[in-house]
This record gives C-alpha cells, sequence and structure tokens, in this order.
C-alpha cells in the first residue's frame, strides 16, 4: 500500500450497502417512468394544440430529443467523472436530489394557460435534469454495487440493478392507473398528474437518507493535493475498454427496451387489445424483476460468458419468430417471458461485466459515457424505428434488425475474458 491511497475495508452491511442502491436506483426510475405514463395528460396542460406562439411545438419535441438522446450520456460522463473523483457515495447522493428536485419542479410546472411560454421551458429544463441524473445513476450505482459485493457475490449485487430498475417502473405505472381510474379523465388532467411528481419528491429524500449512510467503497487519495482522474481519462487511457462496453450493451439495449417498451404498442398495432398489452407487459415486468438474482447468482457460479452468450445467441435465431409470433394475448403473454429469461441474460449480469472491464480509478465515468451513449443510439431508438418500419409497411425488417444487433453483440461476448473469479480492483 503506497502513502498515496488507503483502500477501504471490506463493506460491514452488505445489505445496507444493496439497499442503498436499490432504493435509490428504484426512486430514480419511478421519476423517470412517471413521466412516460403522463405524457398525454401533461403535453394537454403544457403543450396545448391551440397554443399561438409557434415556439410551444418546438420546446415539446427538443424536450423528448434533448433528454433521450443528449442528457443521459452528458449524466453518464458527469456523474461517473464525480463518483471517480470523490466517491461513489458523493454521486449517489447527488444523483438522486438532482431527480428529486427536477422531480418536483415537474410536479410545479404550471400550465400554459396560465404562464405561457414559460410553462413548456420549465418542464424542458425539468426532463433536462432527470437525463442528467438518470445518465449518472447507472455509472455511479453499478460501481457502488459491485464494488460492495463480497466474495464470489459480485453477479448477484450487480443484479439488483435491473431488479430496482423494474420495481420502479410497476411502481410508476401502478400508480398512474390507479389514479386515472379513482380520479378519471377531468381531474387526472388538471391535478392528478401531478401527484406522482409530488411524491416522487418526497421518495427521492428518503433515498437520499439512505444513502447517506451507506460506506464508500472508492479507494480515495490519503493526501488532499493527490492527482484526480480528468473527465476524459477513462476514454483516453481505456479506448479497447470504452468500446468493449459499446459492444456489450448494443444488443442488449436495443432487446431490453424492444421488449420493455416497445413489445405493447406492437402487440396493439397486431390486433391485441389495448388493456392485454398492459396486462401482459405488467406480468412479464414482475417475471422479469424474480430473474434477475437468480441470474446473477449462475453467473458467480459458471461465470459471465455463459448467461451472455446465452441472451446474444438466443435473441439472434429466436427475436423473428417471438416478434412474428405476438397475435393474441396468450401468444403475447408467452412471448414477453420467454424473452425475459433471454434478457435476463444480459440485464443480470451487465453490471458486473462492466465494472470488472475497468479498473477502479475509472471505473464510474469508463462505464458511464460509452453505456449510456450506446443506449441512446439502439435503446431509445428502439420504439421509433420499430414504428418506422410499420409505417414502411415492413415491419418485419424490425425483428431482423434486432437479431442482427444481437449477433454483433455475442460476436463481442465470444472474445471478452472472463472476469467472474477475478479480483476486482479497487
Amino acid at each position: 500500500m503506497t502513502q498515496e491511497t488507503q483502500a477501504p475495508a471490506p463493506p460491514r452491511r452488505p445489505v445496507r450497502q444493496l439497499l442503498a442502491a436499490s432504493v435509490g436506483n428504484a426512486v430514480e426510475w419511478y421519476d423517470w417512468y412517471a413521466y412516460t405514463f403522463l405524457a398525454t395528460y401533461i403535453a394537454a396542460q403544457v403543450f396545448p394544440e391551440s397554443a399561438d406562439d409557434s415556439l410551444v411545438p418546438l420546446l415539446s419535441t427538443f424536450a423528448v430529443f434533448a433528454v433521450g438522446f443528449f442528457m443521459r450520456p452528458v449524466g453518464g460522463l458527469l456523474m461517473g467523472a464525480v463518483a471517480d473523483r470523490h466517491g461513489r457515495r458523493a454521486a449517489l447522493t447527488t444523483t438522486i436530489l438532482l431527480m428529486g428536485g427536477s422531480s418536483l419542479l415537474v410536479g410545479l410546472t404550471p400550465s400554459y394557460a396560465s404562464a405561457g411560454l414559460a410553462a413548456p421551458v420549465v418542464l424542458v429544463t425539468a426532463r433536462l435534469l432527470q437525463g442528467l441524473s438518470v445518465g449518472g445513476e447507472f455509472a455511479a450505482s453499478t460501481t457502488f454495487l459491485v464494488e460492495s459485493a463480497g466474495p464470489g457475490r459480485r453477479g448477484l449485487f450487480s443484479s439488483f440493478q435491473y431488479v430496482s430498475t423494474t420495481l420502479g417502473q410497476l411502481a410508476a405505472s401502478g400508480l398512474a392507473a390507479v389514479l386515472v381510474s379513482t380520479l378519471g379523465d377531468g381531474p387526472m388532467g388538471e391535478w392528478g398528474w401531478r401527484v406522482p411528481f409530488l411524491l416522487g419528491a418526497v421518495l427521492s429524500l428518503v433515498g437520499f437518507w439512505i444513502r447517506r449512510g451507506a460506506e464508500e467503497t472508492l479507494r480515495m487519495p490519503e493526501h488532499p493535493a493527490a492527482p484526480r482522474p480528468g473527465l476524459f481519462d477513462a476514454l483516453r487511457h481505456h479506448p479497447r475498454a470504452s468500446l468493449l462496453i459499446c459492444g456489450i450493451t448494443a444488443g442488449g439495449t436495443l432487446a431490453y427496451y424492444t421488449w420493455t417498451s416497445y413489445l405493447p404498442t406492437y402487440a396493439e398495432l397486431s390486433g391485441v387489445d389495448k388493456g392485454d398489452t398492459l396486462f401482459a407487459s405488467t406480468l412479464a415486468l414482475a417475471f422479469f424483476a424474480a430473474l434477475q438474482p437468480l441470474g446473477g447468482l449462475l453467473s458467480d457460479r459458471f461465470g459471465r460468458k455463459p448467461p451472455l452468450l446465452f441472451f446474444g445467441l438466443g435473441f439472434t435465431l429466436l427475436a423473428v419468430a417471438l416478434l412474428r409470433a405476438v397475435d393474441s394475448l396468450t401468444s403475447l403473454l408467452l412471448v414477453a417471458c420467454a424473452g425475459m429469461v433471454l434478457l435476463t441474460g444480459f440485464t443480470s449480469v451487465s453490471a458486473a461485466v462492466n465494472a470488472e472491464i475497468f479498473p477502479a480509478r475509472v471505473r464510474a465515468a469508463g462505464i458511464g459515457f460509452p453505456y449510456s451513449l450506446t443506449v441512446a443510439l439502439f435503446g431509445g431508438t428502439a420504439p421509433y424505428l420499430g414504428t418506422l418500419f410499420r409505417e414502411l409497411d415492413r415491419p418485419g425488417l424490425f425483428a431482423w434488425y434486432v437479431s442482427a444487433l444481437c449477433l454483433l453483440s455475442s460476436l463481442v461476448y465470444l472474445r471478452l475474458p472472463e472476469t467472474a473469479h477475478r479480483d476486482l480492483d479497487r
């Protein structure tokens, strides 16, 4: 051990560490998905079609674009740098405060009728902050989860990244459904859509309190003047690892967003009742969350490459057949659950694999930027491309696109070194 650094002792309270990452991550994604589920009500208040100002529809388009395709990679880079320079706990508390503040801002956004152009400006600002927070959350919580795990448990701990993400999504959709059925369209459109965001701000404070009590997992410099990693050190000194993150993530994020976000719309366009699609997707998401710890445990025992190849080759061979089979509630439920089983091979281990590729000094930023950029390019565009292919009367091409990208990621998995049983650099 040099005089410059001091290695942290293994966390004495691994359950508290797991709770700190998981609860905060669930709250982050609850806030994020609440906007998705309530977007129509928000748009009617903030982006009305009758608005005289031509900037209103432009701002509406900008909000979606900026958050989905710009702020998440920026958040991954900036918050990853915070985690590498000042510690994982500092980044985790920052991201959840950002999300809580932006959720409060959404909940308090004035209507266009009362504030004019200021209303969409406030909402765009809130969504930009949410994008920054979500982009940084994966980098910080991934490194924190994996570094908090005991020997032989990194896969198990990393699997809770998607457990908590899915629980946040289910909580947001459940609350939105209860409010809509209880209040009706009138009160819901006037004020009911604000409730989930105000609640999200309160939940963020709870997550902040839990995270403040977590133990730091980063080896911090002993001397205050010791050099800290620069913003682009990971990209500059570890370009191969950065490209590996992109290759590992591309097929996985496309399959994930296809099965969790686009599949209900795809089924509805294929003739399945809208209520049935929501029912099937909710059951499939709950099933998916339950599978994650099992996938993580198996990867701790047998390695990271087998589940990754199970996912990649499975979607390469079956994506086209699975999507073609969707034509009823029963087939949708079977296809959704089959996809979730395959997808678990990626989601349950990706956080561990990403963290094991980079040295601790630049781990968070090294993961955050290439991961978020790949998600923006391939995951965030999945629903739009699926809809575009259908509008071009070539819906089957989208399934082949999923299959092809998963094949490319499978080739990356074949070349990956096995890292499950190596000591983690700290």
